[in-house]
């Protein structure tokens, strides 16, 4: 049987961003990895003024959401003391005696392995894979370190990419400033943009606590894709002149109950009385946007009429939903994350000019995919869709 390739990336990721997701997916393809664990460091020894360990974990794990091969790992998170390399290797290899590792650095780092605590040991411990990076290093110093290197016995590839000019403190220079930031993943900009890292003032005062609570509920998936919804939600009620704040806590929060199991979804809707409609407790799809409004009021003390309508009517709509409520549908199905089908492309156009048309050409395109699965849609959708209709102007 083969052995298993892992990747190795470590890194302060303070935040994660774009470039450091593009070295370890360019390295997973260059050296065949089945996948490439992602390490935030837990108090690295050369490096102060980091944001909170836990923020930047749950960053990690928001960033690699979109991609299976890639896995947040703790295993420098939930070590005490100062933290190297090879203790990190030594424990790596009792946990995949059977894998070959493979560690991702920069053509940066290269020059700086022989200043890591025991880095003669750390050269038979794994390989390394090298992603070009802007450095003051000259081509020719480079490849006479990696030359020296694999006198030692070190084994080194290089990853053929093109040049990653982008750093964390750039994206932190650029959050505070208020500027655009391309390269940071959407779900991390809105993280830091919730709860007020880097200089930032938290937009959401509950976000510190709340986003802990969240990331415990949901899945990782699940807990980036929320984050998108409130990016989102936020932009349609700026776009369609709604109260900016609720739609972003809604999105943000629409989905608290999405992990449960259905038999816990089905007790909170009898101890809350949520729904009337039985068909409605038959699937998890459904039930947890009302279920999730009585969460939120009760877990995360949200008591907004409007904020918790938004949530419980994000699955199927009612007639006479608020604009709020569409705005926070809508995000759901068309956040930047979302991955593509039919009518995703039109829906999201039809956001920017009306909330309306584009309810009824997301409901519609959901009610053609149910069909063409010989199912047919819920009746309470059928009764939004035939609203949305007899208003439409």
């Amino acid at each position: 049987m083969a052995k298993e390739r892992i990747g190795i990336m470590g890194g302060t990721f303070n935040p994660i961003h774009a470039g450091h997701i593009e070295m370890a997916l360019r390295a997973r393809d260059a050296a065949r990895l089945d996948r490439v664990l992602v390490l935030p460091s837990g108090n690295p020894p050369h490096k102060t003024g980091i944001a909170p360990a836990e923020d930047r974990w749950r960053m990690v794990c928001a960033a690699c959401a979109a991609d299976r091969s890639l896995t947040p790992s703790r295993v420098e998170l939930d070590r005490d003391g100062v933290i190297y390399t090879v203790d990190t290797l030594s424990i790596l290899r009792q946990n995949y005696p059977q894998a070959e590792l493979y560690y991702i650095i920069g053509s940066d780092t290269l020059m700086e392995l022989r200043n890591w605590r025991q880095y003669e040991t750390v050269l038979r411990m794994c390989s390394f894979l090298i992603c070009p990076r802007a450095t003051h290093w000259s081509p020719a110093e480079i490849a006479a370190e990696r030359t020296r290197l694999t006198a030692m016995g070190g084994t080194f590839q290089t990853v053929r990419m093109d040049v990653i000019d982008v750093s964390s403190t750039d994206i932190r220079a650029s959050l505070e400033s208020r500027s655009p930031t391309p390269l940071l993943p959407l779900p991390v900009r809105e993280y830091c943009l919730l709860t007020g890292l880097y200089g930032l003032t938290a937009r959401v005062a509950q976000a510190q606590a709340w986003l802990p609570m969240l990331f415990r509920a949901l899945s990782t998936k699940r807990f980036a894709h929320s984050l998108a919804v409130a990016y989102t939600a936020r932009h349609l009620a700026r776009t369609h002149g709604l109260d900016v704040n609720r739609a972003e806590v809604a999105g943000l929060l629409h989905d608290c109950a999405k992990c449960l199991p259905l038999a816990d979804m089905q007790r909170l809707a009898d101890e809350a009385r949520v729904t009337d409609d039985p068909t409605l407790r038959e699937t998890d799809r459904l039930l947890h946007a009302p279920v999730g409004a009585y969460v939120a009021r009760r877990d995360y003390g949200m008591d907004d009429p409007e904020v918790l309508s938004a949530i419980a009517n994000h699955t199927t709509g009612k007639p006479g939903m608020s604009r709020l409520d569409m705005a926070v549908f809508l995000a759901d199905k068309i956040e930047p994350t979302r991955p593509s089908y039919p009518t995703l492309d039109r829906v999201r156009m039809l956001a920017e000019f009306s909330l309306e048309k584009a309810m009824i050409a997301s409901i519609e395109g959901t009610a053609a995919y149910v069909r063409k699965g010989g199912k047919t849609m819920h009746p309470a959708s059928l009764r939004t869709l035939a609203w949305l209709k007899e208003n439409e102007s």
